[in-house]
């Protein structure tokens, strides 16, 4: 489960102490909500889902899928669908690939997701064996999924965009560069991640 909303507003405090212009925000915005996934292969199969369409769009696709492979969409039942099948749900070809590589990880007993690797880094790595599960998307699993506190996923637009609105920066700034903007912020980037969604298009700020 991700960060609590306790967690976040600790993990908020802490940083802002050294951070005026964060204080600011948090004062005129508030604190986020918190995001809550599962823990497990239904999680990740959604992130494959959805990646580069809406969330509207998204949600239709699962629909569709559930109705046709069943509650959580097992992986048992993604091997033995066909291509028409899961294309008729709205499963492109590619992210068909990516989940069926999934499905195989889960099923074969090759992907056990309860107990990851303890260090962030590995644990990106562990997920992103998986085609399709790139740095990102590990990212996100780990802070909404599995209450990594220091994660930071800085290939993230909306997070680009939502740091450099509160640091009042001139434009928005690379992975790189907000990668190091928050190094300082270690080990409470999780909850800044979640605060700069919070704040990316709050007309307060």
């Amino acid at each position: 489960m991700g960060l609590s909303k306790q967690q976040i507003i600790d993990g908020l405090t802490a940083v802002s102490k050294n951070e005026p212009l964060l204080a600011d925000a948090i004062e005129r915005t508030g604190y986020p909500e918190p995001r809550i996934r599962e823990r497990g292969y239904q999680t990740l199969l959604r992130t494959i889902v959805g990646q580069q369409v809406s969330v509207a769009a998204a949600s239709s696709v699962w629909n569709k899928l559930e109705a046709h492979l069943g509650d959580g969409c097992p992986a048992e039942a993604v091997l033995e669908s066909d291509f028409d099948a899961l294309r008729t749900c709205g499963l492109s070809r590619q992210k068909q690939g990516y989940a069926r590589s999934l499905a195989e990880l889960i099923t074969t007993g090759e992907l056990p997701l309860d107990n990851l690797p303890a260090d962030d880094e590995k644990a990106i790595e562990y997920l992103t064996r998986v085609k399709g599960i790139g740095r990102w998307s590990a990212e996100i699993y780990l802070l909404f999924a599995e209450s990594r506190a220091d994660i930071w996923p800085a290939g993230d637009l909306a997070v680009q965009a939502g740091i450099g609105k509160i640091l009042n920066l001139p434009e928005r700034p690379s992975e790189k560069e907000a990668r190091a903007l928050a190094e300082p912020w270690s080990p409470h980037r999780g909850a800044v991640a979640i605060f700069t969604w919070h704040s990316y298009n709050n007309p307060a700020l």
